[in-house]
């Protein structure tokens, strides 16, 4: 019996490790895409003063 319940938290572990990559994940995918973006609203604004 102990060991079945062993696999389901195994099995739980494995879920909430896998939400919590889907959440950093979209949340490092934005934060890269708004900081690419913001790049590249600096380097055209710099390229144009000069």
């Amino acid at each position: 019996m102990p060991r079945r319940f062993c696999n389901f938290s195994a099995v739980m572990n494995k879920e909430k490790i896998i939400f919590w990559f889907k959440k950093v994940g979209i949340a490092g995918f934005l934060f890269f895409l708004i900081k690419g973006l913001i790049w590249l609203v600096v380097i055209y604004y710099l390229g144009k003063k000069i």
